[in-house]
């Protein structure tokens, strides 16, 4: 079933907030939809397997794993309709084009990202993915220290906050990073 225009949604938040489980959530309901699916991942995220996008609670989904954006064009089926990309923080500023060309082909584009980086400072293309994007769902985790809402990725070096001018880009999960609120975030410089 094709779509009478295209369309960029992305979805983002703090690192344990559900950017993948709704991002196969989503999948999951154009799927039941009988539209013809495509989704890629950056080939650096290989936390639970190699061609699956997977979430912190296990939900997965089929992926195509890919060094660059530009690999979505040479990848994707002529008859696809909806084209997710997770972790698209990842890639380079390439990826905002690519996503402009599918949703202006007629292509339902669903990126998943990290919004800020342990920083809390913006992400790769992610600020703007979000401005040319026309729904954007950004979802808070639980922060670990306060239980109030989280908007922030902390990152742990031996248990403690990682310095500012530590490098941006190391994938992990639980044993790396907790979600924050702003409050309880820390970047000693």
């Amino acid at each position: 079933m094709k779509h009478h225009t295209g369309s960029i949604e992305v979805i983002t938040g703090s690192m344990f907030c559900g950017k993948t489980e709704e991002l196969i959530r989503r999948l999951r309901r154009a799927t039941i939809a009988k539209q013809k699916v495509q989704v890629f991942k950056p080939t650096i995220d290989n936390r639970y397997g190699e061609e699956k996008v997977t979430s912190h609670a296990g939900a997965n989904f089929d992926a195509l794993p890919i060094k660059s954006a530009k690999d979505v064009i040479e990848y994707l089926d002529d008859d696809t309709t909806v084209v997710a990309i997770d972790e698209a923080q990842f890639f380079d500023d390439e990826i905002v084009t690519i996503t402009q060309q599918l949703a202006n082909r007629g292509i339902r584009v669903i990126a998943a990202g990290l919004d800020m980086d342990f920083r809390g400072e913006p992400f790769g293309p992610m600020p703007i993915l979000l401005s040319q994007a026309e729904d954007v769902s950004k979802l808070h985790a639980i922060c670990v220290i306060c239980g109030e809402e989280a908007s922030r990725t902390q990152r742990l070096v031996d248990g403690l906050p990682a310095r500012y001018d530590d490098p941006v880009v190391i994938v992990g999960a639980s044993e790396m990073y907790e979600a924050r609120c702003r409050e309880h975030h820390e970047v000693p410089r």
